[in-house]
């Protein structure tokens, strides 16, 4: 909708946004308040979203942790509707394509930053400890990745046979494991390095490689292999 169904002043602050997010350096040019705030006034044109958006931002921890909130989670923030909660939604979804099509585009083992970038922007703040496996062909390319449990990670909620069998499903020549933590530290408790080496014994006779396990964290990612306990 057209920026004149705000007020005159903000209509006015909005074009100025506009005129920088255009003409100077894009959105580099914007503070995080003012990319979200200009995003939901495309989604609530008559409201001054300043306010709103500064609210969000706090409540959320910073733009990652907005962007990866959930649906339900945005919607219990006064002031947001349906429409501004699928603005930010959609924000995010835009951002992970972008980002999967850079992991999915070379080998992963040659592309590693690039797959570290879409895992943080897609795990790192994560209220829910999530567990998910990339499956990689002969040529390390992506095949598929899925998310195959939710919840604390453990022997209990992750079931090795269930990882090898869609491993093998998929033809996958070597996996990669990825799980976050909702606390923001990755470090691997002493279950993430059970579980890592249940799947690695029970892959390597099918010749299936683990290539890693990689927690995400708000403060960064482990690698398992380059820590030695793989």
């Amino acid at each position: 909708m057209a920026d004149g169904d705000a007020s005159p002043d903000t209509a006015g602050h909005r074009a100025r946004l506009r005129e920088r997010l255009l003409a100077r350096g894009g959105g580099d040019a914007l503070l995080d308040h003012e990319l979200i705030e200009y995003l939901l006034a495309l989604a609530i044109p008559r409201r001054d979203t300043k306010p709103l958006a500064k609210a969000l931002l706090w409540e959320f921890g910073g733009i990652g942790g907005l962007l990866t909130a959930d649906a339900e989670a945005l919607t219990r923030i006064p002031g947001m509707g349906e429409t501004a909660t699928a603005a930010i939604k959609i924000a995010h979804a835009a951002a992970l394509r972008l980002l999967h099509g850079a992991v999915a585009a070379r080998p992963v083992l040659g592309n590693w930053q690039a797959l570290l970038d879409y895992l943080h922007a897609d795990m790192a703040h994560h209220a829910i400890e999530r567990f998910r496996v990339l499956h990689l062909n002969t040529r390390n390319m992506l095949i598929r990745d899925e998310v195959m449990s939710q919840g604390s990670i453990d022997q209990a909620s992750v079931h090795v046979r269930e990882v090898i069998r869609r491993a093998i499903d998929l033809g996958a020549a070597a996996i990669i494991l990825v799980h976050n933590h909702p606390s923001g530290d990755p470090a691997p408790s002493r279950a993430d390095i059970d579980i890592t080496r249940a799947i690695a014994d029970a892959a390597r006779p099918l010749g299936i490689a683990v290539h890693d396990h990689i927690v995400i964290g708000a403060q960064g990612h482990v690698s398992l292999r380059a820590k030695g306990l793989i």
